[in-house]
Formats: C-alpha cells, sequence, structure tokens
C-alpha cells in the first residue's frame, strides 16, 4: 500500500518533462466481489516504449500474460477478478528503466485502486406495528425486515423506511443501518390507507422491499385485556366462568379475544375454539373441566377484522380450582408379596387415588374375604383407612398409601376389595384376587426393556391364552415401587413414572386376568449407565500359602454400580512386575496361583461397565517361606533319620557287642585263680623259682606318708571297729607264677573314715601284697630277717577285702599301724639279668624313690612307747600276710 501511494504521488509531483507517459481507464472502480474487472493502460506522448513492453500488477503480484489483450501499439488490456473484500491496487508497469527512474521509473507507471463490495438485496418479511399507549394508538410505526445480503466496510448498505398515505401522498421516512426502523407521525391515522416499503442502497445499486398497503388500523397491537377473574360455582364442578375488559375504547378498534387453559403445573395449554370467542365479548365459561382442579387460564385480543391487525399479549394468570366431585374410576389397587415363615406369606395391599379423584380423598374403605383351596365361601371382613394429605400432595402425583397387612398360608387365598371416598362421594370397587398357588397363569414373553430418550421402552409378546387380561408394569428401586397398567392390546409401553440416570430398577410385567395376577416377567434395566463409584473391598481369606492365596470380596452395592457390572479385574504386582487377571462380574473370590516364596505382593481390583470403570485400595500380603506341613514333614524326615541311624548304632553294638566288650571292657582274671588264694600263714613263705623267662617280681607300695593320721583322738573309742580301714593296710605283691612282662600297678588307699572299700579299689586297684619287708630305710632291726621273696600275681583284678587289710596283732598286744607313703616303695629279690635284679623301669623308679624322705607316722601314746626300742623298729617293718582270703 506504501508502494502504491508513493508511485501516484511521484507521477503527480514529477515536472511536466518528467510527468508519467501511462494512463489507465477507468480511473474510479468499485466492483463487485466475485466479478470480472477490466482495465487498460495507454502509451501517451513517447515513442520510447510500445504496448509489449508494458506489464501489470495486482498489488505485488504480476499478472500471467494470457490475461492480457492488446489493442494496439500504445494500448494495452488485463482481465482480473475481483476474489477478495480487500481493496488491491492495480499497476500498469513497464519494463524498461528510465534514465530518471525512481521505483522503476516514474514516467512509466500508472495505477488504479479497486474498491470491492456487494450489491444490497431486497429487504424480505416487512412487518410493521402500531402500539398502544395509554387508551391510544401510538403515532408511530415501527417495522422489522430482514436483510439478506452482506456488506463490507468500503461500500456499506444503507436501509431507508418509507410510510406515505395513500389520500393525501405525504411521505413519511426513517434511515438504518440495521433491520428495523421507527417512523414517527403527528398523529396516528386510523382508519387511514398506509404504503409501507424499505430501500436498500450502496454503491452497487439499490433495491426496495415489498409495498404494504392496508388500513392503519391493520398494523394495531392493542394491549391485553384487563381484568381478568375466574370465577369457581360449586354446582357446577366441571366448569370455570372468566370476565375481562375491554383494552381499548371500541371507537379506536374493534376486538376480538382468544382464550387458553391447563392444569396448574402443565405447560400443554388447551384452546377455546374462535368460533366461540371470535367476536366483541367479556366473558366466557370453560367447560368439561375435571373437578377438583387446579386450572390456570389467559385471554388476548386483536382486530375484528379477519387477518388484520396483531394479537396483543396473552393476559396475566388467573388461577382457580374446580369445586369437587364424587370420584370417577376406581382406585388402582395392588399388593406386594414377600415370604413369612413356613408355609406362609405376607401381602401388603397398596392403592392409588383413583386417576379421577374429582376431590381429596379422606378414605378407603376396604372388603375381604380369606378362604381355603377346598372352601369356596368365607366370611367377610370390613376396614376402613383414613388418609390425611395435604393441598400440596392433591396437586402432585397420585399417593400411595398401604391400605392391608394380611399374613396367609399357602392354602389361603385371598379377595380384596377397595373403594375410594371424598367429600362428595366414593368410587366404584376396585377388586384383587391373590390366589393360594401364585402364578399359576401364564406370563408375557420375550420381556425386553431399553432406554430410550429419558425413558424406559418395554416390548413384550402376550401370553398365549384366550382369556380376557390387562397388564400391570411395575418397577422397583431401592424399596421404593410404583406401576401403571396397560390394555390388552399393548405391545410396547414406556415408563411414565420420574425414573432417575444411574439407579438400577427391576421393571416387571404381570398378565392380570379378572383381577387374578398372573406369573411375572422381570428384567433389570438403568435408565443411563456410568462408572461405578468404587470398586470391591478386596480381603484374604484366611492366610496365604506358599504360593497362592485366596482372594474374596463383596459385591458392590445396587446404589453404588451406577450400571450392570460387566467384569472386574485384579492386579497384583511384586515390585515392578504387574499382572492382571479377568473375572466374571458374578464371582465373589479368586485363588491367584504361582506366586513366588516369601515374596510381599500388593493388589488392587478395578470394577467396569459400559460407560467406565472404578478402583479399590490397594491390599499387601506376604507368601509364607514353607507350605503348610512342610516344616513339619522335614521334622518327621529328620527325626525317623535319627531313629534309623540309633536302630542301626543299637543293631551293630547288638551284633558286635563282643569286640567292643573286648575294646572298653578288658576281661580281668578271676581272683579266685591267683596263687594267692592258696597262700595260709601256717605255712612259712617259700620263695618260688622264676621261670626261665621271667625277671624276678617286683613289689609295688603305694601309700600316703603325710596325708592320713593313724589314729585320731576323738576316734580312740572306735579303733577297734575301724581296724579294717587303718590297720594293715600294707599292698603286696602277690609270690606265685604270673605273666613276667606285667607291669607294676600303683593303689591308694583310702584315709577317709567315711570312705568305703568299694570307693577305695574303684579308684586305686591293687594288684600285688606285700608278704615279708625289712625295716625302714635307715633302722636297724633287732634281728636281720631273712631275705624277703615277691611273687608276682597273674590277677589284673583288685585285692579282696581280707587280703587288702589282715589284722596283725603285735607281741604285746598292741597293734601296727601303716606309714603311707606317696612315691612307691620297691623291694626286689634274686634273679634278673642284671646285677641288682631290676628292670630298666624299676631301677628309674627305684632312683626316684631314694630322692624321698619318709615323714614319721603320728601315734598316740601307746604308739610312742613302743616306738622307743627295738622293738619299734621291728613293728614298724611290713608284717607278712597272716592268712589267705576274707572271708567276702
Amino acid at each position: 500500500m506504501v508502494t502504491a501511494t508513493l508511485l501516484l504521488l511521484l507521477s503527480v509531483l514529477l515536472p511536466a518533462d518528467m510527468a508519467s507517459h501511462l494512463m489507465v481507464t477507468p480511473q474510479v472502480a468499485v466492483l463487485q466481489v466475485g466479478q470480472n474487472f477490466t482495465a487498460t493502460c495507454v502509451i501517451t506522448d513517447t515513442n520510447e516504449v510500445t504496448s509489449d513492453d508494458l506489464y501489470w500488477n495486482v498489488s505485488k503480484t504480476t499478472v500471467l500474460p494470457e490475461h492480457y489483450t492488446k489493442i494496439n501499439r500504445t494500448a494495452l488490456a488485463v482481465t482480473v477478478t475481483i476474489s477478495s473484500e480487500d481493496c488491491p491496487w492495480l499497476f500498469c508497469l513497464c519494463r524498461k528503466v528510465s534514465p530518471y527512474v525512481v521505483l522503476n521509473g516514474g514516467k512509466f507507471i500508472h495505477g488504479v485502486r479497486l474498491v470491492s463490495g456487494y450489491a444490497p438485496e431486497r429487504p424480505e418479511n416487512l412487518s410493521c406495528v402500531a402500539v398502544q399507549e395509554n387508551t391510544y394508538i401510538s403515532p408511530s410505526i415501527t417495522c422489522e425486515w430482514e436483510a439478506a445480503g452482506r456488506q463490507t466496510t468500503a461500500v456499506p448498505t444503507t436501509n431507508t423506511l418509507f410510510v406515505r398515505k395513500i389520500i393525501t401522498g405525504e411521505t413519511f421516512n426513517a434511515s438504518a443501518r440495521a433491520n428495523s426502523a421507527k417512523v414517527s407521525m403527528p398523529i396516528f391515522p386510523s382508519f387511514a390507507t398506509l404504503e409501507i416499503w424499505v430501500e436498500a442502497r450502496n454503491k452497487l445499486g439499490a433495491l426496495e422491499s415489498e409495498h404494504l398497503v392496508h388500513d392503519a388500523n391493520y398494523f394495531v397491537k392493542t394491549n391485553p385485556p384487563a381484568d381478568v377473574k375466574v370465577i369457581s360455582e360449586k354446582t357446577f364442578p366441571t366448569s370455570l366462568l372468566i370476565n375481562w375488559t375491554h383494552p381499548i375504547a371500541k371507537e379506536y378498534v374493534k376486538l376480538i379475544y382468544e382464550i387458553r387453559f391447563c392444569p396448574k403445573g402443565s405447560h400443554m395449554w388447551t384452546y377455546v375454539p374462535p368460533a366461540d370467542t371470535g367476536k366483541d365479548i367479556q366473558s366466557f365459561r370453560l367447560q368439561n373441566l375435571q373437578p377438583d382442579t387446579v386450572y390456570v387460564t389467559q385471554v388476548r385480543c386483536k382486530n375484528s377484522k379477519k387477518d388484520h391487525g396483531h394479537w396483543s399479549s396473552w393476559s396475566t394468570n388467573a388461577t382457580k380450582r374446580t369445586p369437587e366431585d364424587r370420584p370417577a374410576g376406581k382406585p388402582d389397587l395392588w399388593r406386594i408379596t414377600t415370604e413369612g415363615g413356613i408355609n406362609e406369606r405376607q401381602v401388603e395391599f397398596i392403592c392409588k387415588d383413583p386417576e379421577f379423584a374429582n376431590g381429596r380423598i379422606i378414605r378407603f374403605d376396604i372388603t375381604f374375604q380369606k378362604t381355603k383351596k377346598k372352601v369356596s365361601n368365607g366370611s367377610w371382613e370390613q376396614a376402613s383407612v383414613p388418609v390425611n394429605r395435604s393441598e400440596w400432595d392433591r396437586s402432585a402425583r397420585r399417593e400411595i398409601t398401604l391400605l392391608k397387612n394380611i399374613q396367609l398360608a399357602d392354602d389361603r387365598s385371598v379377595t380384596m376389595k377397595v373403594t375410594a371416598v371424598n367429600s362428595v362421594g366414593e368410587s366404584a370397587k376396585a377388586l384383587l384376587v391373590i390366589p393360594a398357588k401364585a402364578h399359576r397363569h401364564p406370563p408375557v414373553e420375550e420381556l425386553k426393556v431399553r432406554p430410550h430418550a429419558g425413558r424406559l421402552l418395554l416390548d413384550w409378546k402376550p401370553p398365549n391364552v384366550t382369556a380376557e387380561y390387562e397388564y400391570v408394569v411395575e418397577w422397583i428401586s431401592g424399596g421404593q415401587i410404583d406401576w401403571q397398567r396397560e390394555n390388552s392390546s399393548t405391545r410396547h409401553t414406556a415408563i411414565e413414572g420420574n425414573l432417575e440416570p444411574f439407579v438400577c430398577y427391576n421393571v416387571s410385567v404381570y398378565p392380570v386376568y379378572f383381577g387374578r395376577i398372573g406369573k411375572p416377567a422381570r428384567v433389570e434395566a438403568f435408565l443411563e449407565q456410568g462408572a461405578p463409584l468404587h470398586a470391591p473391598t478386596i480381603r484374604l481369606k484366611g492366610n496365604p500359602g506358599h504360593n497362592e492365596a485366596e482372594l474374596v470380596w463383596e459385591e458392590i452395592p445396587q446404589s453404588s454400580r451406577r450400571g450392570f457390572i460387566t467384569n472386574y479385574t485384579i492386579f497384583y504386582s511384586s515390585g515392578a512386575e504387574m499382572h492382571m487377571i479377568t473375572v466374571p462380574a458374578n464371582a465373589t473370590s479368586y485363588t491367584l496361583k504361582s506366586l513366588s516364596r516369601s515374596t510381599k505382593y500388593d493388589i488392587r481390583m478395578k470394577a467396569s461397565t459400559v460407560k467406565g470403570s472404578a478402583s479399590g485400595f490397594n491390599h499387601s500380603f506376604t507368601t509364607l517361606k514353607y507350605a503348610p506341613g512342610e516344616i513339619e514333614g522335614i521334622v518327621v524326615g529328620v527325626s525317623f533319620g535319627f531313629l534309623f541311624v540309633v536302630l542301626m548304632t543299637m543293631l551293630l553294638c547288638i551284633y558286635k557287642k563282643d569286640m567292643i566288650k573286648d575294646n572298653f571292657w578288658p576281661q580281668i582274671p578271676n581272683p579266685k585263680e591267683s596263687t594267692i588264694g592258696h597262700w595260709s600263714p601256717d605255712y612259712p613263705l617259700k620263695a618260688e623259682t622264676p621261670k626261665e623267662s621271667c625277671l624276678s617280681g617286683i613289689s609295688v607300695l603305694d601309700v600316703d606318708v603325710c596325708d592320713a593320721k593313724c589314729v585320731f583322738e576323738e576316734d580312740k573309742a572306735g579303733l577297734p571297729l575301724k581296724k579294717d580301714k587303718y590297720l594293715s593296710e600294707e599292698h603286696s605283691s602277690g609270690i606265685g607264677g604270673s605273666s613276667c612282662m606285667s607291669s607294676p600297678r600303683q593303689s591308694v588307699s583310702d584315709s577317709d573314715e567315711g570312705g568305703d572299700m568299694a570307693d577305695t579299689t574303684a579308684s586305686t586297684v591293687q594288684y600285688s601284697s606285700v608278704v615279708a619287708s625289712s625295716g625302714y630305710k635307715g633302722q636297724t632291726p633287732a634281728s636281720q630277717p631273712p631275705p624277703s621273696i615277691f611273687s608276682r600275681s597273674e590277677s589284673t583284678q583288685p585285692l579282696l577285702d581280707s587280703e587288702e587289710n589282715p589284722d596283725v596283732s603285735l607281741p604285746d598286744g598292741g597293734r601296727a599301724f601303716q606309714r603311707f607313703s606317696k612315691q612307691p616303695s620297691f623291694t626286689h629279690g634274686a634273679g634278673g639279668d642284671n646285677p641288682n635284679g631290676f628292670t630298666q623301669l624299676e631301677m628309674e623308679q627305684q632312683e626316684a624313690l631314694e630322692a624321698l624322705d619318709f615323714c614319721p607316722l603320728e601315734e598316740d601314746g601307746e604308739g610312742t612307747a613302743a616306738s622307743d626300742g627295738p622293738s619299734a623298729a621291728a613293728a614298724s617293718s611290713y608284717m607278712p600276710q597272716l592268712g589267705g582270703y576274707r572271708p567276702q
């Protein structure tokens, strides 16, 4: 746009010798969008260029040469189509560049701006009105029309409303850009003929609407009738009387009227026929109305001439109730049957007011009869149920009233008759029979229920019977029951009650044969389904196993389903791995299998309908490490294994007892077979000649020197009793034939007075005894005894008590007490390979013995006297064993 403006300024402001040599015709172009436009460029006052050197641009776009038309050497035409509402520029340019060029040469450029728009279209549907102001007609006429054309800012359209009096030719007008205008006159020309039209005009043309030529009162619209009143007459329960006043005087306009009415709350108006109200009247009686019903009435008026004028607005509502009348029709009687105790039924009889109660029902009169199957007659009982309803209840939908609750046995039937009573009279009787054997009559077939346009539609096939019947359509939801009746010819119907979305309704269709109820057909249905409010709460049944877990849940409550459950989906995971299982909608449990041991699982459930789904809360559980009974099996197996090992060990011990006995309990020689058993104190000891292959016998004495006392002060009185333990407890080596290689064995005597010889021999075993001994080391005996002779015993068994503890009596009547030494005392006899007759072991033990000193024996007074003299030395030496074995 800036470039084009500069070019025009240059062509105007350049000097005469530099003026443009091009001229575009026409200079001004107002075009309609979508039309073709042809322009011609003419070369003037120069021979520098020809038409072959020219070309065309629309704004900045070059027009293709095929749209050019060469007229002659100095003229070139172009044809373009205006396809936009914008105003483009059309330039004629030269390809040669002038030496005075500015922007492709000011001498060889010229342009014209193309103005685009739309031609006006004819206004349609012109209508005019003159309204009432106070008690007169307004002098202004307001007209409206429809403008079907498009407009642009560059080519606007102006509408002008014209009103002309035909007789005088006086014209009034008003202009407007909108589709309405108002023409004012000095006074409204009643009964004069007027001509009214609209003209639409812009730069592309002008068009007029149709011309309206009518009487001035044709355009009048009065106010609605005033003071509308409705009168109710008690003697006429089916009619109402309506009165009103004229809105304007008859001298200005003669009027006719129209009346409509409807029950309160309804939007279905009933219009009184025009033949009854199309005249100059001020009252009217509505007839054939419903008694005890509130009606809303409205009235309007217009010019009395046919097809003249406009209807006024409707008057304000006039409301009145018709008087009561005797009920028309019968109560709508129905029942609810539930199972009672054993072989019992509980029947609740309920009913609605008659469809045309014609007043307020104040009570229901009931008569009923209970009979057995084999008894056709029975006594009738009567009852009356009062009804107390408010005014609001009467204007609402019919209420349900509980009439009677009857307990019936299976062999009984009941017949119920009910009449409704209002303040004027009673209705006809309604009959209902509950047979002893219910549902004997066949049901309807192929019952289908589907939602459509906010209602539930029902389709079924009638039962194959010839008896006369009707249908009762029943729907129950959340304990609320309602029903409606249909005649026998009905095959398709819709539930008329106020149904709610997302609520499950149990719909039943009963055939009723002369008041006897047949077997029903039932279907569940939703007016509209949605996603469940929540999913079931899933939990474990018992404890989980090592590789499985049983899940249980309860069904979603009916009020929370909001649709038919199609399936449940169980999600369970252990870590990042998620598993999904789909179960049917009627399932309430499922067992997860192939789970991992000692693993924590997270589970949740999703419930789905056709409209969506809802998820429940997460639940966690951990599988066991061992299966039930697996630990017990391991324990039992280990126990049986251990028992088997024990039994095998016992059997092995039984079969190998000799070998075990030889290894752990070696055989001990029988003391009875020992040579010591043949010794006798009456015979002198004889030295046994050792065998060739044997060494000389060695006697080993193991005594305690310091640990024991011979006699205690407090025990002197008991010495005679304890002499077996304290006296002559020398240990001697048996003399006789023995195993020459047996080792000497040590023994320790028990000095404890409480001790037992059995205990002593258990801890210290004696295998030899001293037969004869010499004095202690360093002592000089009174007489030199013969050399001691030792003999080794072959027995490895402890000596008998008689052998270990012989009683030794001294010549002076005293007792010889033992002297104890902690080191063994060795005595050797003749014989042997070495000079001294000792083995290497005996020599080592002898050396150890010599290094020890003996402790003196503590003696009492008697003992002290005995120790002073040669007799003491003799007493201190070991005494020979006096006898053989002491009896056991």
